[in-house]
């Protein structure tokens, strides 16, 4: 990470003790040259592209081909376009969908936002909330063009408020015939459980945050 904006992430609790090195470890024990990997968000806290360098050099130098989406933190991320120049390992998704090389799999995905239903949902979180849902459809879209049979959906937001009720990304995600949503976002113990899992009209949700998974690779397919 840049040193200008290094945040000691163990504050929040023991399941982030020296994660960069757990998450490695278990990489290198885990992923083959061949193998995609999906980053759903938070990827660096630098403010702009330079300051979030060093933590994509560090995701770069990983084995795999990686997918990823934005997430709220990463306030660096502006020109998608700029970004997918940058490496031939990496591929940032925005508003398209991945087809993974020789497989019947499609990525899609957004950043998400909170749903409505929750207490605290206002009408500048609408405005940002129907956007996302128009860029996972446009992702959605270009995979169901496609005649994809297998579609992996990544959002960096719980895709439901936590009374886990519909909402416009889990209808689009089951119009889509969409078979697997990972999600991240939620720390924390009391949290975990403020997030989806299991099956909901049709599709298997997984929460897959870092604390979460306990810093370990989750495999999807």
């Amino acid at each position: 990470m840049d040193e200008r904006i290094e945040k000691p992430m163990d504050i929040f609790g023991e399941s982030w003790s020296d994660h960069p090195a757990r998450v490695r470890e278990n990489w290198l024990n885990t992923v083959r040259p061949e193998d995609t990997v999906i980053i759903p968000g938070d990827i660096s806290w630098g403010l702009k592209l330079d300051e979030a360098l060093a933590d994509l050099e560090w995701v770069h130098e990983l084995p795999g081909f990686k997918v990823l989406t934005k997430g709220n933190h990463d306030l660096w991320w502006t020109s998608v376009g700029r970004l997918n120049t940058l490496y031939d390992d990496m591929l940032f998704l925005q508003n398209h969908a991945y087809h993974v090389p020789g497989t019947e799999t499609w990525i899609c995905g957004t950043r998400g936002w909170n749903c409505p239903g929750s207490d605290e949902f206002t009408a500048h979180d609408r405005k940002i909330y129907q956007r996302e849902a128009m860029r996972l459809s446009f992702s959605l879209d270009e995979a169901v063009k496609a005649g994809a049979s297998d579609i992996i959906a990544a959002l960096h937001y719980p895709p439901t408020n936590d009374k886990f009720q519909e909402s416009e990304f889990t209808r689009r995600m089951s119009e889509a015939g969409v078979n697997t949503c990972i999600y991240g976002h939620l720390h924390g113990n009391e949290n975990f459980r403020r997030g989806i899992k299991g099956y909901f009209n049709g599709v298997h949700y997984k929460l897959v945050s870092l604390d979460s998974v306990q810093c370990r690779l989750v495999k999807i397919r």
